[in-house]
């Protein structure tokens, strides 16, 4: 084409316009947006640069070269304010940088149809130029964010006593590992060195997946136990299956049949507890048949000395022989207890054993889940003990009427509504105490009603004396708790090192990412604790408390949100999630609910450090904790307006429909002036990329006995993510949101899935770097636990997919191993 033609129409009229309306369009948005932006107090930024291309675009589409100078020199201002505002933050330079490049690059392409003479002839090197400087300043990025501190790990570990029979070694007999729930192995024949050899041992199937997933609510959460030749897990659905420990093969198979209609938001037995009555000392009316028990006659079970139980989705306890799966005739009625006794009307769904009870002096202690944001006086959060050989209940601690230890009378219900503990608790054989890590009152977004026992017991750790059912002490970290904040994690027993010599203690860590060292014993803290100021305001100004604790020891919570935070895929997207931020009410860590707008709740309900806990290297003397970092965007909903979309608590749809309300958006919280609308994935509407800047998840050690950590990394890849929900497929460390514990093991190990890329990976404690993963067939929302059969030391983890976390459901159990004889 000659330049007669390049000058007089044709071909380059037509790019040029059509060259020259894009920039047009994307400067009309932007001026738009920034406008409002700028309204809101935000950067200015996105006006000018709006201004600027659309001034761009129009000498563009007239084919005029000052369309190209204007947009270059908009260019090179958008690098320079990008390297201000966020200097070498690689992550947070992709969508200030790489959609004005594209755009850039486009500028330059269409540059012959717009320059004369001799310019056209330099305009590919100017174009070259850009994007080797574009390059480069990405490069350097890239380089800055690819490595970590590391510190070395300290000289002397911690005391690496055993807490009580039931730890680990060869076997895996507890969910956190042992009674100490550090989640510790002392096995080391997997180490750095060898661990690339790792393979798939073998696998086995649950088979209780349904053909029709529905709304996704089967992954499963399983850690199973190992004792002896036998493993032993329980499914989404709550069959108790034992296997083979070397092989895989499935032993018995025990069905407690669970109705669908009883099956919560999400279908989750994170695992089951071992008992051995020959070890048990119960007093001697314990083993005679409670009132009302069937006989081994009537039912065809029989007793069982060894003994599998767990707590299922419908509110029942379960006890079968760990060496056939036959139910035990000597437990409750034909090897059940159903824990709803004295609870009042249950509607199915919202009382749900999801974590395996806790064994301590032949007392099997439970809580449940009870369905959170639903209504006011849902079913009661009492805790409640059990005769391990009989099922008769113990005790009973029921918050609301701390008098009282037994069952209520038949007119009466134990107290509705109160805080429940929905994960798993801890046990200090010794000591006879049961650490229980409480949740919040069923409506979490709304206190004014709360009673004084709720304000006290609410995201506190209670210690009960499991011989009497009374509270001993308790620690609370949220006072008066708006924000989802209970305590997901199950505490952690060590022995903590002191100029005085080692104090029994644990090691608790919250949903807000503090992490706290107890005494064990009295609750007192033998780290510093120390009050920051809270922000007030909200919907019950009254209600909110002036100071909240935080440690001193080590949290994993961020510092406080900035506009600059937030992300997108282009400026596009980070100039609409600039305006949300500006628009909502934000205050930092524990601002109030709002409900004349939404708000901002960072960390979100996930943590911090939610159910997978944390573990503890006793040897070494290191803490390892994997975490969340991730807002939400909540907003209070008036109940008219609830009612209005049809928001009901589950069990009070039209039609009856016992499904109801599932939790977070659009939870009812009937009783209350407002519903809660969650969003706890903080998307752009359009593009559904997450509106804060990576990473969104990462793993820390840290030093027990100083609290300084020794390294802290993003945990998890971006192959999952992508615009339009489209996985990118990229192996590029992102850091992304995680549900699921770490294991740590003598051999210099840590093992750990969790994250939403469905990658196992196993990472050397010294340094933080990964050594060795595995693609997993479905999510890895699970803790894995380790054993030796045969002489031969096995990792396994469940594949089964999370909800929440929008991985893929699977059924399977993956047992990992060295190759050889």
């Amino acid at each position: 084409m000659t330049d007669t033609q390049l000058e007089t129409g044709g071909t380059g009229l037509w790019v040029a316009r059509a060259i020259g309306g894009l920039f047009g369009l994307i400067g009309l948005v932007l001026s738009v947006g920034g406008l409002w932006l700028l309204i809101v107090g935000g950067s200015a930024y996105y006006a000018l640069a709006g201004v600027a291309l659309v001034a761009a675009g129009i000498f563009i589409a007239r084919r005029s070269p000052l369309g190209l100078w204007i947009y270059t020199a908009t260019y090179v201002a958008t690098v320079l304010w990008a390297l201000w505002e966020v200097g070498l933050n690689g992550w947070a330079l992709v969508p200030r940088l790489v959609g004005p490049t594209v755009l850039m690059a486009l500028a330059l392409a269409i540059s012959p149809f717009l320059l004369r003479g001799r310019m056209r002839s330099l305009a590919p090197l100017g174009g070259l130029a850009s994007l080797v400087v574009l390059c480069l300043v990405l490069g350097i990025a890239v380089g800055v964010n690819a490595g970590f501190d590391v510190r070395p790990l300290p000289q002397t570990g911690a005391q690496a006593a055993q807490l009580s029979p039931m730890e680990t070694g060869d076997d895996w007999p507890a969910y956190g590992g042992g009674q100490s729930a550090r989640r510790y192995s002392p096995l080391a024949q997997i180490t750095p060195d060898n661990v690339g050899k790792l393979k798939r041992f073998w696998v086995a199937h649950t088979r209780d997946l349904p053909k029709d997933l529905g709304d996704n609510k089967y992954g499963a959460e399983t850690t199973p136990i190992k004792v002896g030749d036998s493993i032993y897990l329980c499914s989404a659905k709550n069959i108790l299956i034992s296997l083979d420990a070397a092989t895989g093969r499935e032993k018995w198979r025990f069905d407690p049949k669970v109705p669908d209609a009883w099956i919560p938001y999400t279908a989750a037995c994170r695992g089951v507890t071992y008992f051995d009555s020959r070890a048990a000392a119960p007093p001697a009316d314990s083993i005679k048949a409670s009132a009302g028990q069937a006989t081994a006659a009537q039912t065809g079970a029989k007793a069982c000395t060894t003994r599998i139980i767990e707590g299922t989705l419908d509110g029942r306890l379960i006890a079968v022989d760990a060496v056939d799966g036959r139910p035990c005739a000597d437990f409750g009625r034909n090897g059940q207890v159903d824990i709803k006794q004295g609870m009042g009307p249950v509607v199915p769904g919202m009382v749900a054993i999801t974590s395996p009870p806790v064994l301590v002096r032949g007392v099997l202690v439970t809580g449940q889940q009870v369905l959170d944001g639903q209504k006011n006086d849902a079913p009661s959060g009492v805790i409640q003990g059990f005769d391990a050989v009989t099922g008769k209940l113990r005790w009973a601690w029921d918050l609301g009427r701390p008098d009282r230890t037994g069952a209520p009378a038949p007119d009466e219900t134990y107290t509705r509504g109160t805080p429940n503990m929905w994960t798993t608790a801890a046990a200090d054989e010794a000591l006879g105490y049961v650490y229980l890590p409480m949740g919040n009152s069923a409506v979490d977004y709304w206190s004014s009603d709360r009673s004084p026992a709720e304000n006290d017991y609410a995201s506190a750790l209670v210690a009960v004396d499991v011989t009497t059912g009374k509270a001993v002490w308790r620690f609370q970290t949220v006072r008066k708790d708006v924000w989802d904040y209970d305590l997901g994690s199950q505490p952690s027993l060590v022995d903590f090192p002191t100029p005085a010599g080692p104090v029994p203690a644990l090691v608790l860590t919250s949903k807000v990412g503090d992490i706290y060292i107890l005494d064990r014993r009295t609750g007192a803290p033998l780290s510093k604790v120390a009050e920051m100021r809270a922000p007030q305001g909200g919907v019950e100004p009254a209600q909110r408390s002036p100071t909240q604790p935080v440690s001193a020891f080590n949290t994993l919570r961020m510092p406080d949100l900035r506009e600059r935070d937030m992300w997108g895929m282009s400026p596009i997207d980070q100039m609409i999630c600039r305006i949300q931020f500006r628009m909502a009410s934000y205050k930092g860590v524990y601002t109030p609910p709002t409900s004349d707008r939404r708000w901002v709740e960072y960390p979100g309900y996930n943590g911090g450090s939610d159910w997978g806990s944390l573990a503890v290297d006793p040897r070494r003397g290191v803490i390892v904790a994997n975490y969340n970092d991730m807002p939400n965007y909540n907003r209070l909903v008036p109940r008219a307006v609830a009612d209005k979309k049809g928001w009901t608590p589950r069990g009070q749809a039209r039609g009856g429909d016992l499904k109801g309300g599932a939790e977070g958006a659009g939870d009812p919280q009937a009783g209350t002036p407002y519903a809660i609308d969650v969003n706890a994935g903080w998307r752009m509407p359009f593009t559904q990329m997450l509106c804060k800047q990576p990473p969104y998840g990462g793993i820390r050690a840290i030093d027990l006995a100083t609290g300084q950590t020794l390294w802290d990394r993003p945990l998890g890849d971006a192959r999952r993510n992508g615009p339009f929900g489209i996985p990118s497929m990229m192996p590029i460390t992102i850091g992304t949101p995680n549900n699921g514990g770490p294991l740590v093991t003598a051999g210099g190990l840590i093992f750990v899935a969790a994250t939403t890329d469905n990658v196992f990976r196993a990472i050397d404690i010294r340094t933080g770097k990964t050594v060795w993963e595995d693609t997993l067939p479905a999510g890895g929302q699970a803790t894995p636990m380790t054993y030796t059969a045969n002489g031969r030391q096995y990792v396994v983890l469940m594949a089964g997919g999370h909800h929440f976390m929008q991985t893929p459901v699977g059924d399977q159990l993956i047992a990992y191993a060295l190759p050889g004889s």
